[in-house]
């Protein structure tokens, strides 16, 4: 009976372990794109557009006839979030994986609060070394944590939720489709909602003038979301493996 109570608990500690790292590794990944979000956007690859799809290719994402990917720099670090998620769904179950979703949530807006309470002190003039730096993010930051907020949790509980559908509509087979399936949907609904609220709150720059601008930046945040998502899933298999 001793020896298997000592057996038992360091099993235990381990999973528990597993918890807390792919719970740590969600929440900085969810923080760390709120912090720096859409203060700058980057162009991940470029190719050249044929003739018949020069006119679908709005100007802000092609110059001359070559197409960028532009991608919020926010959005490199997000899909990760998913892919946390699945393995805490598969390895843990809905209620504890939704845990994670509901504090993530939470240390967003504590996260704000920090922020804000060193905004509103008195700069140490003559100390501080970037004060305009940290105030532009902070400037940034605060629409974008709103935003990603209302489509974070939204798009965190219908990637939790589907996965669990998939997986007992298939009765725990096809690991593929319900990490797939869950994440590509969740994130569709994500990169919709956060780009549009940043749009409608003036968060994107003076270049994004219209839906149809909003709309290809959407295209480019979901493709790439979408291209992790598919890349990320021999990576979810042999994590699951390994962890089980």
């Amino acid at each position: 009976m001793e020896l298997e109570k000592e057996q038992t608990l360091p099993q235990t500690a381990r999973r528990e372990y597993t918890y807390l790292f792919l719970a740590g590794i969600f929440i900085t990944s969810l923080v760390m794109g709120n912090i720096i979000g859409t203060t700058k956007f980057v162009s991940l690859f470029a190719f050249e557009i044929p003739n018949w799809m020069m006119s679908l290719v709005p100007s802000l994402v092609q110059n001359e006839g070559i197409y960028k990917m532009i991608v919020p720099v926010g959005v490199l670090v997000y899909p990760v979030t998913f892919l946390a998620t699945d393995l805490l769904s598969e390895l843990y179950g809905a209620k504890r994986t939704q845990r994670v979703v509901w504090t993530g949530f939470f240390m967003n807006f504590f996260m704000l609060a920090g922020m804000s309470i060193g905004h509103f002190l008195p700069d140490a003039s003559g100390v501080s070394g970037a004060t305009s730096s940290f105030e532009a993010v902070y400037d940034f930051m605060i629409g974008n944590t709103l935003a990603s907020m209302i489509a974070y949790l939204t798009a965190q509980t219908i990637d939790v939720r589907l996965f669990h559908f998939w997986k007992k509509l298939t009765e725990g087979k096809h690991l593929w489709l319900r990490n797939n399936g869950s994440t590509m949907v969740s994130q569709l609904i994500d990169s919709i909602a956060i780009l549009s609220i940043l749009y409608l709150a003036g968060n994107l720059g003076d270049a994004v003038t219209g839906i149809g601008d909003l709309t290809i930046l959407i295209i480019n945040s979901y493709l790439f979301k979408f291209l992790f998502a598919v890349l990320d899933t021999p990576i979810f298999y042999k994590a699951t493996r390994y962890f089980k």
